[in-house]
């Protein structure tokens, strides 16, 4: 497995006039998980082709190691590309299925069928290696793309296009954790494109959030939830996203009514504030200007029923994770933990 290194990567498509993506630097260690997040048409998959030689950049370099591989093509590459929808030869079993990478180059029939069943082992197929497509499960169909994609042992880098969007919602969590099991148990390097921040934030050892072609923060999945470097990746990631209210800081004080904070702040002046319902509590206060709006039960949290509920200040509008049992028009105040300062700039 190779560590990758992009470096001042853009690509524009012939005949357009605008670049799909510019001025990405990126390092993806060896055997990393990396999840490329962003909304549709924030060049995730450009980017992915980019990877793996379907595309070549315009500008800048990709380097698998220390070699070059800008100009290479994907076979040379030695890459692995799992798609959206499960490509699979219908005329063939899963068996033969798993075994054609292998056979296609060179390996003895033997050996591919041994390899081909310890792939099966690894990925729960073992019941369906007889099977042809046609009577698979969507499931049981997408492991089988995923394991003829991973069977080679040479491979450099393994791509994930979205691997998840095409099976039942209720087995997603299953399938995700049979990817997680392996990636980690083989230390595969492995980029995995989403737009689904769960899927990324549980799958990946780090996040690169997209936005209009660009990368606006990399770091861990606890450093995009808890800092994130800007409004757009403060609001993206999160259900909901982080909360963004203007307020003044004085003293190391937040000057707005009814709200406090745990932590002491160094940044004087006017700032754009972030805060995530999960930071906040509610205690009841009748004199705080907030007033609860709504109310719905999240689930439970050490055997307490958790609430999420929304508060109003005027326009203003706050979410919060509590065990109060608020009442519709009961008057609260709000107690943060922490928050995020953002310049007023960055916020608009």
């Amino acid at each position: 497995m190779a560590e990758v290194h992009l470096e001042n990567v853009g690509f524009t498509y012939p005949g357009s006039a605008d670049s799909t993506l510019h001025g990405l630097d990126l390092n993806i260690d060896h055997g990393c998980a990396h999840a490329l997040l962003g909304a549709s048409g924030t060049g995730k998959t450009t980017m992915l082709n980019l990877l793996s030689g379907l595309l070549h950049p315009t500008e800048g370099s990709i380097r698998f190691d220390s070699v070059d591989v800008s100009e290479l093509g994907a076979r040379e590459r030695n890459v692995a590309l799992v798609f959206q929808f499960p490509v699979l030869y219908e005329s063939k079993t899963v068996l033969e299925n798993l075994m054609f990478p292998l056979v296609n180059r060179g390996w003895k029939v033997v050996d591919a069928r041994a390899r081909a069943r310890e792939m099966a082992g690894e990925l729960e197929l073992e019941s369906a290696l007889e099977m042809k497509p046609e009577r698979l499960s969507l499931f049981q169909k997408q492991l089988a793309a995923i394991g003829k994609s991973l069977v080679r042992t040479d491979v450099d880098l393994v791509l994930l296009d979205e691997p998840l969007t095409a099976v039942d919602p209720a087995v997603k969590w299953r399938l995700r954790q049979i990817l997680n099991r392996y990636q980690q148990g083989h230390e595969l390097t492995t980029v995995y494109v989403t737009h689904d921040q769960t899927e990324a934030l549980t799958f990946a050892d780090h996040v690169s959030v997209m936005a209009e072609g660009s990368i606006l923060q990399t770091g861990t999945p606890e450093e995009i939830y808890d800092q994130p470097v800007s409004r757009e990746v403060a609001e993206f990631v999160g259900s909901p996203g982080m909360q963004l209210v203007p307020c003044r800081v004085t003293g190391g004080e937040i000057d707005l009514p009814g709200f406090s904070c745990r932590e002491k702040l160094y940044r004087d002046g006017g700032w754009t504030l972030g805060v995530r319902s999960a930071w906040c509590d509610l205690v009841d206060e009748e004199a705080s200007p907030w007033q609860v709006t709504a109310s719905r039960l999240l689930g439970t949290r050490q055997g307490e029923e958790i609430r999420l509920v929304t508060v109003m200040l005027g326009e203003m509008r706050l979410f919060a994770e509590t065990v109060m049992d608020c009442q519709i028009g009961q008057r609260v105040a709000i107690r943060a933990d922490r928050v995020v300062l953002f310049e007023s700039d960055d916020c608009g």
